[in-house]
C-alpha cells in the first residue's frame, strides 16, 4: 500500500530557508493529484505555531498532518527528502518530511502501519537520510 501511495510522490531537494516552505514543498504531489487543498497545507504549518513541534516523530523526521476536515478529499502521502535540514521550532532539524492525509481518522491505519515498520528499520532511515536521488530512495523504500 504505501509503495502504491508514494511511488510518483517523492521529491528531493536541496534546502528551503525554512520548515514553512518544505512543508509547503512536500504537500506539492497532492494538491497537484487533488487529494488535499491548500487549506491543509495552512493548518499543518499553523498547528506548529500552536503547539509546537509535535509532527517530529523522531530525530530528523516529520510527519506533517492536520484533521481530515482541514481539506484533505482523498487518503494519501508524499515524502520531501532535503539535503540540507531545515531547522523547526526549539531546534529541531529535519531533512525528511512526510506529509500524511486521511479522509477519515482510520482511514489511514494500515498505511501507518507500513510507515512506522519502515522508519523503526534505523538502517533503512539512515539509507534514506544519505539518498542522493529518487530511486535511490524508491530502492529503500520499497525494498522487502
Amino acid at each position: 500500500m504505501l509503495k502504491e501511495f508514494l511511488k510518483n510522490n517523492i521529491i528531493l531537494t536541496d534546502e528551503f530557508d525554512s520548515w514553512e516552505l518544505a512543508i509547503k514543498q512536500a504537500s506539492e504531489p497532492l494538491l497537484e493529484k487533488n487529494i488535499i487543498k491548500e487549506s491543509y497545507v495552512e493548518a499543518m504549518i499553523n498547528s506548529v505555531y500552536k503547539n509546537g513541534p509535535y509532527m517530529i516523530i523522531m530525530p530528523h523526521i516529520a510527519l506533517a498532518h492536520a484533521r481530515p476536515e482541514d481539506g484533505v478529499n482523498e487518503n494519501g502521502i508524499s515524502f520531501l527528502k532535503l539535503k540540507i535540514p531545515v531547522i523547526f521550532p526549539q531546534e529541531n532539524d529535519v531533512d525528511i518530511i512526510i506529509v500524511l492525509a486521511a479522509k477519515e481518522d482510520e482511514g489511514h491505519l494500515e498505511l501507518m502501519a507500513e510507515l512506522a515498520d519502515l522508519l523503526v528499520d534505523d538502517e533503512k532511515t539512515e539509507a534514506i537520510r544519505r539518498a542522493h536521488n529518487k530511486n535511490q530512495i524508491k530502492e529503500i523504500l520499497f525494498s522487502e
